[in-house]
Protein backbone atom coordinates (compact mmCIF):
# COMPACT_ATOMS: atom_id res chain seq x y z
CA UNK A 1 0.00 0.00 0.00
CA UNK A 2 1.20 3.63 -0.77
CA UNK A 3 1.97 5.26 2.38
CA UNK A 4 -0.19 8.59 2.33
CA UNK A 5 -3.47 6.13 1.75
CA UNK A 6 -1.91 4.05 4.12
CA UNK A 7 -2.14 6.92 6.87
CA UNK A 8 -5.21 8.45 5.82
CA UNK A 9 -7.45 4.91 6.34
CA UNK A 10 -5.29 4.92 9.82
CA UNK A 11 -6.78 8.35 10.99
CA UNK A 12 -10.53 7.07 9.67
CA UNK A 13 -9.73 4.13 11.79
CA UNK A 14 -8.43 6.01 14.88
CA UNK A 15 -11.73 8.09 14.30
CA UNK A 16 -13.93 5.49 14.47
CA UNK A 17 -12.31 4.36 17.88
CA UNK A 18 -12.60 7.79 19.04
CA UNK A 19 -16.32 7.75 18.43
CA UNK A 20 -17.66 4.42 19.85
CA UNK A 21 -15.31 4.79 22.60
CA UNK A 22 -16.35 8.46 23.42
CA UNK A 23 -19.87 6.66 23.86
CA UNK A 24 -18.99 3.83 25.56
CA UNK A 25 -16.60 5.50 28.04
CA UNK A 26 -19.43 8.01 29.05
CA UNK A 27 -22.15 5.49 29.97
CA UNK A 28 -19.01 4.44 32.28
CA UNK A 29 -17.70 7.75 33.38
CA UNK A 30 -19.02 7.51 37.27
CA UNK A 31 -16.92 4.10 37.58
CA UNK A 32 -12.86 4.23 38.79
CA UNK A 33 -10.41 3.89 36.84
CA UNK A 34 -9.28 0.00 37.04
CA UNK A 35 -13.32 -1.29 37.27
CA UNK A 36 -13.86 -1.24 33.54
CA UNK A 37 -13.39 -3.92 31.32
CA UNK A 38 -12.59 -1.45 28.36
CA UNK A 39 -13.02 2.54 28.07
CA UNK A 40 -12.00 5.39 25.41
CA UNK A 41 -8.59 4.44 24.91
CA UNK A 42 -9.43 0.92 24.88
CA UNK A 43 -12.00 1.21 21.98
CA UNK A 44 -9.52 3.32 20.34
CA UNK A 45 -6.86 1.27 20.11
CA UNK A 46 -9.28 -2.00 19.16
CA UNK A 47 -9.61 -0.20 16.07
CA UNK A 48 -6.14 0.48 15.46
CA UNK A 49 -5.29 -3.05 16.41
CA UNK A 50 -7.71 -4.46 13.90
CA UNK A 51 -6.32 -1.71 11.18
CA UNK A 52 -2.97 -3.39 11.85
CA UNK A 53 -3.95 -6.70 11.59
CA UNK A 54 -5.68 -5.99 8.25
CA UNK A 55 -2.18 -4.33 7.16
CA UNK A 56 0.04 -7.56 8.40
CA UNK A 57 -2.43 -9.98 6.49
CA UNK A 58 -1.36 -8.36 3.50
CA UNK A 59 2.05 -10.18 4.06
CA UNK A 60 1.07 -12.93 6.35
CA UNK A 61 -2.48 -14.21 4.50
CA UNK A 62 -5.86 -13.92 5.74
CA UNK A 63 -6.01 -16.52 8.21
CA UNK A 64 -3.73 -14.31 9.75
CA UNK A 65 -6.79 -11.68 10.45
CA UNK A 66 -9.11 -14.53 11.20
CA UNK A 67 -6.42 -15.58 13.83
CA UNK A 68 -6.33 -12.38 15.52
CA UNK A 69 -9.99 -11.26 15.22
CA UNK A 70 -10.24 -14.40 17.56
CA UNK A 71 -7.54 -14.10 20.19
CA UNK A 72 -9.02 -10.34 20.42
CA UNK A 73 -12.49 -11.82 21.25
CA UNK A 74 -11.61 -14.30 23.63
CA UNK A 75 -9.21 -12.10 25.44
CA UNK A 76 -11.72 -9.25 25.79
CA UNK A 77 -14.33 -11.51 26.53
CA UNK A 78 -12.03 -13.07 29.54
CA UNK A 79 -11.79 -9.34 30.78
CA UNK A 80 -15.51 -8.39 30.34
CA UNK A 81 -16.52 -11.86 32.27
CA UNK A 82 -14.10 -11.22 35.16
CA UNK A 83 -15.68 -7.82 35.44
CA UNK A 84 -19.38 -9.55 34.94
CA UNK A 85 -18.15 -12.02 37.89
CA UNK A 86 -17.66 -8.31 40.13
CA UNK A 87 -20.10 -5.98 39.42
CA UNK A 88 -23.04 -8.80 38.47
CA UNK A 89 -23.89 -7.32 35.42
CA UNK A 90 -23.86 -9.32 32.22
CA UNK A 91 -24.74 -7.10 29.60
CA UNK A 92 -22.80 -8.37 26.07
CA UNK A 93 -23.08 -4.75 25.10
CA UNK A 94 -19.45 -4.09 25.40
CA UNK A 95 -18.09 -7.05 24.29
CA UNK A 96 -20.39 -6.93 21.14
CA UNK A 97 -19.29 -2.89 20.88
CA UNK A 98 -15.33 -3.75 21.22
CA UNK A 99 -15.39 -6.76 18.45
CA UNK A 100 -17.37 -4.50 15.96
CA UNK A 101 -14.80 -1.66 16.43
CA UNK A 102 -11.56 -4.42 15.74
CA UNK A 103 -13.70 -5.54 12.37
CA UNK A 104 -14.30 -1.68 11.88
CA UNK A 105 -10.56 -0.78 12.07
CA UNK A 106 -9.85 -3.68 9.77
CA UNK A 107 -12.77 -2.84 7.15
CA UNK A 108 -11.10 0.32 7.04
CA UNK A 109 -7.93 -0.45 5.19
CA UNK A 110 -9.55 -3.05 3.86
CA UNK A 111 -12.85 -2.01 2.53
CA UNK A 112 -14.57 1.00 1.79
CA UNK A 113 -14.16 3.72 4.17
CA UNK A 114 -17.52 5.75 4.00
CA UNK A 115 -19.22 2.80 4.61
CA UNK A 116 -16.46 2.21 7.55
CA UNK A 117 -17.81 5.57 8.59
CA UNK A 118 -21.49 5.04 8.25
CA UNK A 119 -21.73 1.52 10.27
CA UNK A 120 -19.70 3.25 13.08
CA UNK A 121 -21.95 5.98 12.98
CA UNK A 122 -25.05 3.90 13.27
CA UNK A 123 -23.49 1.91 15.69
CA UNK A 124 -22.25 4.78 17.65
CA UNK A 125 -26.56 5.87 17.40
CA UNK A 126 -28.28 2.63 18.62
CA UNK A 127 -25.33 1.79 21.81
CA UNK A 128 -26.19 5.73 22.67
CA UNK A 129 -30.36 5.38 22.53
CA UNK A 130 -30.03 2.25 24.97
CA UNK A 131 -32.40 3.84 27.59
CA UNK A 132 -35.18 5.08 24.76
CA UNK A 133 -34.95 1.51 23.19
CA UNK A 134 -35.75 -0.49 26.47
CA UNK A 135 -38.21 2.32 27.35
CA UNK A 136 -39.83 1.79 23.79
CA UNK A 137 -40.04 -2.02 23.95
CA UNK A 138 -41.51 -1.93 27.11
CA UNK A 139 -44.70 0.35 26.00
CA UNK A 140 -45.25 -2.07 23.72
CA UNK A 141 -47.67 -5.26 23.83
CA UNK A 142 -47.66 -8.51 22.01
CA UNK A 143 -50.57 -7.26 19.80
CA UNK A 144 -48.09 -4.64 18.03
CA UNK A 145 -44.88 -7.31 18.21
CA UNK A 146 -46.70 -9.62 16.34
CA UNK A 147 -48.61 -6.95 14.05
CA UNK A 148 -44.60 -6.26 13.18
CA UNK A 149 -44.18 -10.37 12.67
CA UNK A 150 -46.78 -10.61 10.05
CA UNK A 151 -45.41 -7.43 8.45
CA UNK A 152 -41.87 -8.79 7.94
CA UNK A 153 -43.83 -12.21 6.78
CA UNK A 154 -46.38 -10.72 4.59
CA UNK A 155 -43.55 -8.54 3.06
CA UNK A 156 -40.27 -11.26 2.66
CA UNK A 157 -42.52 -14.68 2.53
CA UNK A 158 -45.88 -13.59 0.39
CA UNK A 159 -44.57 -10.61 -1.83
CA UNK A 160 -41.82 -12.85 -3.57
CA UNK A 161 -43.86 -15.99 -4.69
CA UNK A 162 -46.95 -13.99 -5.93
CA UNK A 163 -47.37 -13.13 -9.59
CA UNK A 164 -45.78 -9.83 -10.98
CA UNK A 165 -47.89 -9.48 -13.72
CA UNK A 166 -51.42 -8.09 -14.46
CA UNK A 167 -53.86 -10.91 -14.05
CA UNK A 168 -57.07 -9.34 -15.46
CA UNK A 169 -58.11 -8.56 -19.20
CA UNK A 170 -57.48 -4.98 -18.39
CA UNK A 171 -53.95 -5.31 -17.15
CA UNK A 172 -55.13 -3.65 -14.33
CA UNK A 173 -54.22 -5.79 -11.30
CA UNK A 174 -51.07 -7.22 -10.41
CA UNK A 175 -50.79 -9.21 -7.46
CA UNK A 176 -47.21 -8.54 -6.44
CA UNK A 177 -47.15 -4.86 -6.87
CA UNK A 178 -51.15 -4.20 -5.31
CA UNK A 179 -49.80 -5.77 -2.53
CA UNK A 180 -46.41 -3.83 -1.75
CA UNK A 181 -48.68 -0.91 -1.97
CA UNK A 182 -50.39 -2.31 0.74
CA UNK A 183 -47.72 -3.28 2.76
CA UNK A 184 -45.74 0.12 2.28
CA UNK A 185 -49.41 1.88 3.47
CA UNK A 186 -50.16 -0.28 6.11
CA UNK A 187 -46.37 -0.11 7.81
CA UNK A 188 -46.34 3.66 7.12
CA UNK A 189 -49.89 3.49 9.41
CA UNK A 190 -48.29 0.48 11.99
CA UNK A 191 -44.61 3.76 12.08
CA UNK A 192 -47.75 6.45 13.61
CA UNK A 193 -50.11 3.90 15.57
CA UNK A 194 -46.79 3.17 17.67
CA UNK A 195 -45.74 6.33 17.65
CA UNK A 196 -49.22 7.59 19.54
CA UNK A 197 -48.63 4.07 21.69
CA UNK A 198 -45.73 5.18 22.98
CA UNK A 199 -46.34 9.08 23.24
CA UNK A 200 -50.14 8.84 23.88
CA UNK A 201 -51.42 12.14 24.76
CA UNK A 202 -48.57 12.85 27.70
CA UNK A 203 -46.52 14.91 25.15
CA UNK A 204 -49.75 17.27 24.47
CA UNK A 205 -52.47 16.97 21.48
CA UNK A 206 -49.83 18.36 18.83
CA UNK A 207 -47.44 15.47 19.44
CA UNK A 208 -50.38 13.59 19.05
CA UNK A 209 -52.25 14.98 16.39
CA UNK A 210 -48.97 14.61 14.67
CA UNK A 211 -48.82 10.44 14.90
CA UNK A 212 -52.04 10.39 14.60
CA UNK A 213 -52.34 11.50 11.30
CA UNK A 214 -49.83 8.94 10.46
CA UNK A 215 -51.46 6.71 11.61
CA UNK A 216 -55.32 7.38 10.32
CA UNK A 217 -56.09 11.24 10.30
CA UNK A 218 -59.86 9.83 10.43
CA UNK A 219 -59.21 7.73 13.40
CA UNK A 220 -57.78 10.91 15.10
CA UNK A 221 -60.38 13.72 14.13
CA UNK A 222 -63.27 11.13 15.62
CA UNK A 223 -61.23 10.69 18.67
CA UNK A 224 -60.45 14.47 19.43
CA UNK A 225 -64.15 15.61 17.88
CA UNK A 226 -65.64 13.41 20.94
CA UNK A 227 -62.86 14.72 23.57
CA UNK A 228 -64.41 18.15 22.59
CA UNK A 229 -67.65 17.50 23.08
CA UNK A 230 -66.87 15.91 26.51
CA UNK A 231 -64.50 19.28 27.52
CA UNK A 232 -66.70 21.89 25.60
CA UNK A 233 -63.54 24.65 26.82
CA UNK A 234 -60.97 22.58 24.95
CA UNK A 235 -62.56 22.73 21.74
CA UNK A 236 -60.57 25.10 19.45
CA UNK A 237 -57.31 23.49 20.52
CA UNK A 238 -58.59 19.92 19.65
CA UNK A 239 -60.22 21.73 16.36
CA UNK A 240 -56.08 22.86 16.07
CA UNK A 241 -55.17 18.91 16.75
CA UNK A 242 -57.85 18.22 13.92
CA UNK A 243 -56.30 20.33 11.17
CA UNK A 244 -52.93 19.32 12.18
CA UNK A 245 -54.05 15.59 11.33
CA UNK A 246 -55.43 16.77 7.89
CA UNK A 247 -52.05 18.49 6.78
CA UNK A 248 -49.92 15.23 8.13
CA UNK A 249 -52.31 13.60 5.76
CA UNK A 250 -52.09 15.97 3.10
CA UNK A 251 -48.45 15.30 3.32
CA UNK A 252 -48.71 11.56 3.29
CA UNK A 253 -50.69 11.50 0.07
CA UNK A 254 -48.32 13.65 -1.61
CA UNK A 255 -45.39 11.19 -0.92
CA UNK A 256 -47.13 7.72 -1.32
CA UNK A 257 -48.26 9.42 -4.81
CA UNK A 258 -44.89 10.60 -5.81
CA UNK A 259 -42.91 7.13 -4.64
CA UNK A 260 -45.08 5.27 -6.92
CA UNK A 261 -45.11 7.86 -9.71
CA UNK A 262 -42.52 10.75 -9.34
CA UNK A 263 -43.45 12.31 -12.33
CA UNK A 264 -46.92 13.43 -9.84
CA UNK A 265 -44.81 15.58 -7.43
CA UNK A 266 -45.07 18.64 -9.09
CA UNK A 267 -48.56 18.68 -10.50
CA UNK A 268 -50.11 17.12 -7.30
CA UNK A 269 -47.43 18.88 -4.83
CA UNK A 270 -48.15 22.65 -5.60
CA UNK A 271 -52.03 22.62 -4.92
CA UNK A 272 -51.68 19.77 -2.41
CA UNK A 273 -48.52 21.86 -0.72
CA UNK A 274 -50.87 25.09 -0.95
CA UNK A 275 -53.86 23.61 0.89
CA UNK A 276 -51.85 21.63 3.63
CA UNK A 277 -49.83 24.91 4.61
CA UNK A 278 -53.46 25.98 5.12
CA UNK A 279 -54.14 23.54 7.38
CA UNK A 280 -51.08 23.38 9.40
CA UNK A 281 -50.72 27.09 9.57
CA UNK A 282 -54.63 27.37 11.25
CA UNK A 283 -53.86 24.44 13.32
CA UNK A 284 -50.43 26.19 14.53
CA UNK A 285 -52.92 29.23 15.21
CA UNK A 286 -55.45 27.32 17.54
CA UNK A 287 -52.57 25.17 19.42
CA UNK A 288 -50.43 28.20 20.41
CA UNK A 289 -53.50 30.54 21.18
CA UNK A 290 -55.25 27.87 23.35
CA UNK A 291 -52.43 25.98 24.72
CA UNK A 292 -51.82 25.25 28.50
CA UNK A 293 -55.57 24.57 28.71
CA UNK A 294 -56.47 22.64 31.64
CA UNK A 295 -57.87 19.24 30.33
CA UNK A 296 -56.74 19.79 26.69
CA UNK A 297 -53.98 16.55 27.03
CA UNK A 298 -56.11 13.57 24.53
CA UNK A 299 -55.81 10.15 25.41
CA UNK A 300 -55.53 9.11 22.01
CA UNK A 301 -56.78 4.98 21.26
CA UNK A 302 -56.35 4.35 17.29
CA UNK A 303 -56.99 0.62 16.19
CA UNK A 304 -53.80 -1.31 15.21
CA UNK A 305 -54.06 -0.65 11.42
CA UNK A 306 -51.73 -3.73 10.66
CA UNK A 307 -53.48 -6.86 11.29
CA UNK A 308 -53.74 -9.49 8.45
CA UNK A 309 -57.08 -9.10 7.75
CA UNK A 310 -56.52 -5.44 7.52
CA UNK A 311 -53.74 -5.83 5.11
CA UNK A 312 -56.08 -7.73 2.76
CA UNK A 313 -59.01 -5.68 3.22
CA UNK A 314 -56.87 -3.06 1.61
CA UNK A 315 -54.74 -5.02 -1.19
CA UNK A 316 -58.90 -5.70 -2.25
CA UNK A 317 -59.80 -2.44 -2.41
CA UNK A 318 -56.65 -1.22 -4.29
CA UNK A 319 -57.56 -4.06 -6.65
CA UNK A 320 -60.87 -3.13 -6.80
CA UNK A 321 -60.37 0.79 -7.40
CA UNK A 322 -57.72 -0.09 -10.21
CA UNK A 323 -59.95 -2.82 -12.09
CA UNK A 324 -63.06 0.09 -11.75
CA UNK A 325 -60.87 2.78 -12.24
CA UNK A 326 -59.62 1.37 -16.06
CA UNK A 327 -62.85 0.48 -16.75
CA UNK A 328 -64.41 3.10 -16.14
CA UNK A 329 -61.81 5.48 -18.55
CA UNK A 330 -62.07 3.56 -21.05
CA UNK A 331 -65.77 3.28 -21.02
CA UNK A 332 -66.94 6.84 -19.47
CA UNK A 333 -63.49 8.90 -19.75
CA UNK A 334 -62.15 10.86 -16.33
CA UNK A 335 -65.46 11.79 -15.07
CA UNK A 336 -66.06 8.10 -14.01
CA UNK A 337 -62.88 8.23 -13.02
CA UNK A 338 -63.61 11.41 -10.58
CA UNK A 339 -67.15 9.78 -9.37
CA UNK A 340 -64.57 6.86 -8.35
CA UNK A 341 -62.30 8.92 -6.81
CA UNK A 342 -64.99 11.14 -4.55
CA UNK A 343 -67.06 7.92 -3.32
CA UNK A 344 -63.16 6.46 -2.27
CA UNK A 345 -62.37 9.34 -0.41
CA UNK A 346 -65.52 8.85 2.02
CA UNK A 347 -64.04 6.58 4.06
CA UNK A 348 -60.24 6.39 2.72
CA UNK A 349 -57.60 8.22 0.76
CA UNK A 350 -54.54 6.22 0.73
CA UNK A 351 -56.74 3.22 -1.59
CA UNK A 352 -57.50 5.56 -4.22
CA UNK A 353 -54.14 7.40 -3.88
CA UNK A 354 -52.17 4.48 -4.46
CA UNK A 355 -54.58 2.95 -7.34
CA UNK A 356 -54.69 6.22 -9.59
CA UNK A 357 -50.81 6.77 -8.84
CA UNK A 358 -50.63 3.38 -10.53
CA UNK A 359 -53.18 3.77 -13.42
CA UNK A 360 -50.85 7.45 -14.29
CA UNK A 361 -47.73 5.09 -15.05
CA UNK A 362 -49.78 4.12 -18.43
CA UNK A 363 -53.28 4.39 -18.22
CA UNK A 364 -54.32 7.86 -17.82
CA UNK A 365 -53.03 10.78 -17.79
CA UNK A 366 -51.26 12.50 -14.51
CA UNK A 367 -53.50 15.48 -14.87
CA UNK A 368 -56.30 12.87 -14.45
CA UNK A 369 -54.86 11.63 -11.65
CA UNK A 370 -54.10 14.60 -9.70
CA UNK A 371 -57.57 15.30 -10.24
CA UNK A 372 -58.84 12.40 -8.81
CA UNK A 373 -56.50 12.42 -5.78
CA UNK A 374 -57.29 16.26 -5.23
CA UNK A 375 -61.28 14.98 -5.26
CA UNK A 376 -60.93 12.32 -2.76
CA UNK A 377 -58.45 14.65 -0.45
CA UNK A 378 -61.30 17.30 -0.44
CA UNK A 379 -64.19 14.35 0.14
CA UNK A 380 -62.65 13.20 2.61
CA UNK A 381 -61.92 16.37 4.41
CA UNK A 382 -65.33 17.44 4.22
CA UNK A 383 -66.32 14.22 5.85
CA UNK A 384 -63.99 14.59 8.96
CA UNK A 385 -65.22 18.33 9.28
CA UNK A 386 -68.82 16.64 9.37
CA UNK A 387 -67.47 14.39 12.26
CA UNK A 388 -65.92 17.27 14.00
CA UNK A 389 -69.60 19.09 14.27
CA UNK A 390 -71.17 15.54 14.70
CA UNK A 391 -69.56 14.05 17.11
CA UNK A 392 -67.74 17.20 18.64
CA UNK A 393 -69.62 20.49 18.82
CA UNK A 394 -69.73 24.43 17.29
CA UNK A 395 -66.64 25.29 19.01
CA UNK A 396 -64.26 22.48 17.63
CA UNK A 397 -66.09 22.31 14.29
CA UNK A 398 -66.32 26.04 12.82
CA UNK A 399 -62.30 26.21 13.28
CA UNK A 400 -62.02 23.21 11.56
CA UNK A 401 -64.62 24.32 8.63
CA UNK A 402 -63.42 27.51 8.41
CA UNK A 403 -59.33 26.52 8.15
CA UNK A 404 -60.78 23.83 5.86
CA UNK A 405 -62.50 26.14 3.48
CA UNK A 406 -59.35 28.48 3.24
CA UNK A 407 -57.27 25.17 2.61
CA UNK A 408 -59.37 24.14 -0.33
CA UNK A 409 -59.38 27.61 -1.85
CA UNK A 410 -55.57 28.27 -1.88
CA UNK A 411 -55.22 24.46 -3.54
CA UNK A 412 -57.79 25.75 -6.34
CA UNK A 413 -56.30 28.99 -6.10
CA UNK A 414 -52.90 27.51 -6.91
CA UNK A 415 -54.16 24.64 -9.27
CA UNK A 416 -55.97 27.57 -11.49
CA UNK A 417 -52.56 29.41 -11.65
CA UNK A 418 -50.97 27.05 -12.68
CA UNK A 419 -53.04 25.99 -15.39
CA UNK A 420 -53.40 29.59 -17.08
Amino acid sequence: MNLDPLLERLAVALAIGLLIGIERGWKQREEAEGERAAGLRTYMLATLLGALCAILSDHLGVVFLSIAFLAFALAFTAFAWLEASVEGNFSATGVVAALLAFALGSYTILGNMQIAVTIAVTATIVLALKQPLHSWLRRLTWIEIRAALILLAMTFLLLPILPNRPIDPYEAVNPAAIWLLAIIIAALSFVGYVAVRITGGQHGIALAALAGGLASSTATTATFARLAREQPASGPLLAGGILLASAVMVVRVIIVASLVNFNLLRPLGWPLGAAGLVLLLGAAVLLFRHHGQDGAQPDLRIHNPFELGTALQLAALIAVISLFGKILVETVGDAGLNVLAILSGIADVDAVTLSLARLSLNSISAAAAVTGVGLAVTTNTVIKTGMTFSLGNAKAGLPVAVVSLAAFAAGGAVLFLRET
